[in-house]
């Protein structure tokens, strides 16, 4: 393996295997919380652990941190296990931390019985007014050195729910001056009176995170527990919960940290983000504006371009901000692979070619992919009257308008040469109809020489008597600003961008017909658009992924 190729995490795996560490021994996981869908921050630390477990041929784990019944759904557990299949990876074993509980709770007994964790009955607001600050210490809670039979007895009772929430908290007792608050004598487990989404109602009494996380990790024999960077502070509990169990056998799993994966125009919180859906600025948590996995592929991204974006935005020690445009970037070139290409229209005008034969429609060919060989060719509809973009006319329009206007040429789209002759207007002034004439020798790919005439500009088109209706939800970035969660105290919604979502009605080729939903495509000249749905009557409806370019890097 090239030492160029290496990431840093990568760089400390090597390590430890030349340290002695047996490559049988490696393991890794992703311990979400079912609290939620997953994002696209989610998506680097599934690529990362998953990639890692391919790399060294290593089981990876996926396990749900399952601990606070009051916010942790089923129906969470199942949308982050179709997310993770959809990405392409499988796990090893399908673990929750709930499944722990029994010995998470034994083993807090022993922190009890070492006298190194007690019951407090203080109030959550008086444990952290006591706990200090960054340049002063904490003071001892009153109930600090309280014995262990009396700690051991408060504990079985509110395990055997005999206190109200709030009364008792378990505590470990650590070092109240430590420079680290977080092992200012961290509560360890809390009261509350929740239905637990697997173990129902068998537990009142629910382990936190930073005691959970590490024992769990050392259950499942995990060799290197992978976390964001605002785990990093955490790290030092980690290892000390470990070391107060000890001596424990086998691997001692370790903690490391990388950048969690942040992007602009985009809110990362899973709370803001329900707090979006909550107050209807978007429609849930699988809107394609979302960053949700499932709101990406409802938006037509495919897994490929989403571990394309992940790991060309790399594995960092320090947090920065990744620009949407290479996410976008990275879906577009995916899709230009691989998406077939048809022509739509989303606010057409009719075009007449007054001297084309009343009543004819021949078929033209065209290439379903230019980029794909293998991906052949499909026959089109033309006919005396057809539908073009009301933007790609203008009845007076200077030498930089390429597009069709009164007395100049344009190409139709693997079909032939018009010319704009006239136009027809309601009685408002509005334009109903471009007339224009054709050359009958201009077909494209006919080898004529009028074939092959140059003309600056080149329009798509749909038959109109041929044409499907559809739909199109036309979707953009759902903040107009660069970074709406910078100031953490302020709702990212006073951000929204007003013109995230709009649907328009249109006509595409007729092929699509048979369509089915979820396939995707290059509206030419548009963007790449996804099938959502059909609806009764029969029209499309189309999701917009992405436009050809970028058109915000000008604004």
């Amino acid at each position: 393996m090239s030492e160029k190729t290496l990431n840093f995490i990568e760089h400390i795996i090597e390590e430890d295997l030349s340290s002695g560490l047996s490559s049988n021994l490696l393991r890794f996981r992703f311990p979400p919380e079912p609290n939620g869908y997953l994002h696209i921050g989610h998506v680097k630390a599934i690529c990362l652990n998953f990639n890692l477990g391919n790399r060294y041929k290593a089981p990876v784990n996926l396990r749900f941190d399952d601990t606070n019944p009051a916010k942790e759904e089923t129906q969470y557990v199942q949308a982050i296990k179709k997310d993770i299949e959809w990405l392409g990876f499988q796990w090893d074993k399908e673990c929750y931390a709930s499944d722990y509980f029994p010995q998470l709770y034994e083993w807090a007994k022993q922190l009890i019985n070492k006298g190194l964790a007690y019951v407090d009955s203080q109030t959550s607001q008086q444990i952290s007014e006591q706990k200090g600050t960054p340049t002063q210490p904490g003071t001892h809670s009153p109930f600090r050195n309280r014995s262990v039979d009396e700690n051991l007895t408060l504990f079985q009772e509110m395990r055997d729910g005999k206190h109200q929430e709030g009364v008792h908290v378990l505590r470990a007792k650590i070092d109240m001056a430590s420079p680290n608050m977080l092992l200012r004598d961290p509560v360890m487990y809390r009261i509350l009176y929740k239905t637990h989404h697997r173990t129902g109602d068998d537990w009142c009494i629910y382990p936190m995170y930073d005691w959970t996380h590490g024992e769990s990790d050392f259950i499942e024999q995990i060799s290197h527990s992978l976390c964001s960077l605002e785990f990093k502070p955490h790290r030092e509990l980690y290892d000390w919960f470990l070391d107060a169990l000890s001596p424990l056998d086998t691997i001692r799993p370790k903690q490391r940290e990388f950048a969690r994966l942040n992007l602009s125009y985009t809110v990362m919180s899973k709370r803001k983000l329900k707090a979006l859906i909550d107050q209807s600025y978007v429609s849930g948590w699988d809107d394609p504006r979302m960053p949700t996995i499932s709101g990406l592929r409802r938006r037509g991204y495919t897994p490929e371009s989403l571990q394309n974006f992940v790991n060309t935005a790399g594995v960092a020690k320090r947090d920065n901000i990744i620009d949407v445009s290479l996410l976008e970037f990275c879906v577009r070139d995916h899709l230009n692979k691989i998406a077939p290409r048809l022509m739509a229209v989303i606010n057409p005008v009719k075009l007449t070619i007054k001297n084309y034969p009343e009543g004819q429609t021949e078929m033209l060919k065209a290439e379903n992919n230019p980029e794909d060989e293998k991906a052949g060719f499909r026959e089109i509809p033309f006919s005396r009257s057809l539908l073009i973009e009301r933007e790609d006319f203008k009845e007076e329009a200077n030498r930089k308008f390429f597009r069709l206007t009164l007395g100049k040429e344009v190409r139709l789209k693997n079909a032939y040469i018009i010319k704009g002759e006239e136009v027809v207007k309601d009685d408002e002034g509005n334009i109903i109809e471009i007339i224009c004439s054709y050359d009958p020798l201009s077909r494209s790919g006919s080898g004529t020489e009028e074939s092959q005439r140059k003309v600056k500009g080149t329009l798509h088109w749909v038959s109109k008597e041929h044409a499907h209706p559809i739909k199109v939800n036309m979707y953009d970035r759902l903040f107009s600003v660069e970074e709406p969660d910078k100031n953490k105290d302020e709702d990212p919604a006073q951000f929204i961008n007003p013109d995230s979502f709009s649907q328009v009605k249109g006509y595409i080729e007729p092929g699509v017909a048979n369509a089915s939903d979820g396939d995707k495509f290059q509206f030419q000249r548009l963007g790449y658009f996804i099938l959502e749905s059909k609806t009764a009557n029969g029209v499309l409806v189309f999701n917009k992924t992405v436009g050809l370019r970028d058109t915000w890097k000008k604004s």
